[in-house]
């Protein structure tokens, strides 16, 4: 929903009188306007940057200041004063501006978002192998483009969020025979292990013993390379794909059976975690898509074939080399199986126009590939692409292997964040009267706003050093710090109501509310930024920077205690303001807030 008020046609109403004064004072014509936040350290709202008018109007930059501010005080009813510094007009607002905005703002609960359109996306994330449970490195790609889906659905663009969950290949059935070998018939039910996790520790043991049997062959006299390759283990888990290629109805029943647990376990990380998706791709369904589409762009010259049989595609005009797309013998490669399955995709949803893969940053290159040919094929949407490309996450401890067990279970993570924010929270001593189970659900509560603000703050392309005690810090850029401050609001509400339809229009703003308010005039046009940049982390810090100017006000400005009811009842109002925007933009990161803690 858009409140009437538009803060951005300010700027155009300032940029309009600016060329009118330039024109007047110097009968020239100025083409552009150049605007920027005012330093902290000047008074004003807005700056004018005089710098570049140098080229068009002949004069000193201080004097053109002094000149242009004047004429916008006698031709703009919303400036009230101001000042010139160098060459930068620092530009005062009037309160009337200020509290017209906040006036005209129909309801803050819903400010800054927009209805859905007619325009399509479809975010893909957390993409996992059916050999292990989700680790810290999905968490990051589950939150980024959960909260990605969440910022576009916000901007206004229908959205799907889907997964391709890699449910077949080789690691698959190391799992599979590992626990066919070892497993003794353990089931999930048996072990008490979530089914994922049961499957993982399969994967490990198939790694542990395939290395016995590499230093067996060595000790044989074969060659390392030999011994890799010659390895009874792997050489058996290379059959037992072949079989399940060719439908062997005792492998794929078995493959069916522990896929099965690793789903069941995957469902309940996602609940815990608190993402969740519109439809879920196969590769098991995928992985010989595509095909067709190669037969057609060999037809069409966008594809080459080599005296193998090998079918590639030339993109040295594009800076980028030869890219297979066909093996001799005809089986498909992992660019085949995403040709087709973006085509599936829209196909299945044919309003989508553009999709968004969260995948890490090793990938790259594929992705730079699979849309070049995609637009070669013809296809329209294939200009909207993204590649979501995220560094990954490492620990204090250094990085992870799956194949070693030495990775951070999600489970393990999130179970583990909830008991520090429960210890902190204890120590803190504000909810002895909490029953147990509301003790529960703040410490999940606070520990998921921890690790998810920690991890979305960061720009996506840049690498994370994890620290879990560092994120549940009730104090500075976090999670719980942004979280306490939305309960001091709710607080700060049950103990007054907010008045309805109470004119503030009479009322003169201190400088620290007019802070809160400028910052609160930003967010529908920061939602705008994150969705146009894939970016949460500019929602993220744009929250922190709320917060700190609210936090400013609430310890300078008195609320109970104002010299009038009405200033008492606008404090009041830009409290609940302040909490609704810090909610909204919360749950675009996926995070909950709590009313007390």
């Amino acid at each position: 929903m858009h409140a009437n008020f538009n803060p951005m046609s300010l700027q155009e109403i300032l940029s309009a009188k600016v060329k009118e004064a330039v024109q007047a004072s110097y009968n020239t014509t100025l083409k552009t306007v150049e605007f920027q936040a005012t330093r902290k350290d000047f008074e004003g709202d807005i700056t004018v940057v005089i710098f570049p008018m140098l080229r068009t109007v002949k004069g000193n930059p201080v004097q053109i200041g002094e000149t242009i501010g004047q004429y916008l005080v006698d031709n703009v009813a919303e400036v009230s004063k101001f000042n010139v510094v160098k060459g930068f007009l620092n530009v005062v607002l009037s309160d009337t501006y200020y509290l017209d905005f906040f006036g005209n703002v129909t309801s803050f609960s819903t400010y800054g978002t927009r209805q859905t359109s007619a325009d399509a996306m479809m975010v893909e994330y957390a993409s996992p192998n059916t050999n292990k449970p989700l680790h810290l490195g999905h968490v990051r790609n589950v939150l980024l483009g959960y909260s990605v889906a969440e910022i576009l659905k916000a901007a206004g663009k229908k959205v799907y969020k889907t997964q391709i969950i890699n449910d077949r290949g080789i690691h698959i059935c190391k799992s599979m025979l590992a626990w066919k070998r070892f497993g003794n018939g353990e089931t999930p039910q048996s072990t008490a292990l979530k089914g994922d996790k049961l499957v993982g520790n399969y994967y490990v043991k198939f790694d542990q013993e395939y290395k016995k049997e590499i230093a067996q062959q060595i000790s044989e006299g074969k060659t390392e390379e030999e011994a890799k390759t010659q390895a009874p283990l792997l050489i058996e888990a290379q059959k037992m794909l072949q079989e399940w290629e060719a439908g062997d109805t005792q492998v794929v029943n078995l493959w069916k059976k522990m896929n099965g647990w690793v789903y069941e376990g995957f469902d309940a990380t996602y609940e815990a975690i608190g993402v969740d998706f519109d439809k879920n791709y196969y590769e098991s369904d995928t992985y010989l898509l595509g095909k067709e589409f190669i037969k057609e762009g060999l037809a069409s010259g966008v594809f080459k074939q080599k005296e193998d049989g090998s079918v590639w595609c030339d993109l040295t005009d594009e800076g980028l080399d030869e890219k297979i797309v066909l093996r001799s013998d005809g089986t498909a490669v992992y660019m085949t199986q995403d040709i087709g399955t973006a085509i599936q995709r829209v196909k299945d949803f044919p309003d989508i126009n553009g999709m968004i893969y969260t995948v890490g940053n090793e990938q790259d290159y594929h992705f730079q590939v699979l849309f070049l040919i995609l637009k070669k094929l013809g296809f329209k949407w294939a200009e909207n692409l993204y590649h979501l490309s995220y560094g990954m996450v490492d620990l204090p401890s250094g990085k992870m292997k799956s194949r070693e067990g030495t990775v951070v279970d999600a489970d393990d993570l999130i179970a583990s964040m909830a008991k520090t924010a429960g210890e902190i929270s204890e120590e803190l001593g504000k909810i002895d009267d909490f029953s147990k189970e509301e003790k529960t659900e703040l410490y999940n509560t606070i520990g998921l706003g921890a690790l998810k603000y920690y991890i979305l703050k960061v720009d996506p392309k840049k690498r994370i050093l994890f620290n879990p005690e560092e994120s549940v810090d009730f104090q500075g850029n976090t999670g719980p710090f942004i979280q306490y401050t939305y309960a001091r609001i709710q607080s700060i509400l049950r103990k007054a109501e907010v008045g309805k339809n109470v004119d503030f229009s009479s009322i003169s703003l201190e400088p620290k509310e007019k802070d809160v308010l400028k910052t609160l005039q930003l967010f529908p046009e920061t939602i705008q930024l994150a969705a146009s940049n894939y970016s949460p982390a500019l929602i993220a810090n744009y929250t922190y920077d709320l917060v700190k100017e609210f936090n400013s006000f609430y310890q300078n400005v008195p609320i109970f205690q104002a010299t009038s009811d009405v200033e008492k009842q606008f404090r009041i109002a830009l409290c609940s303001a302040v909490g609704d925007v810090i909610r909204t933009a919360f749950s675009l990161l996926g995070i909950t807030v709590p009313n007390r803690m």
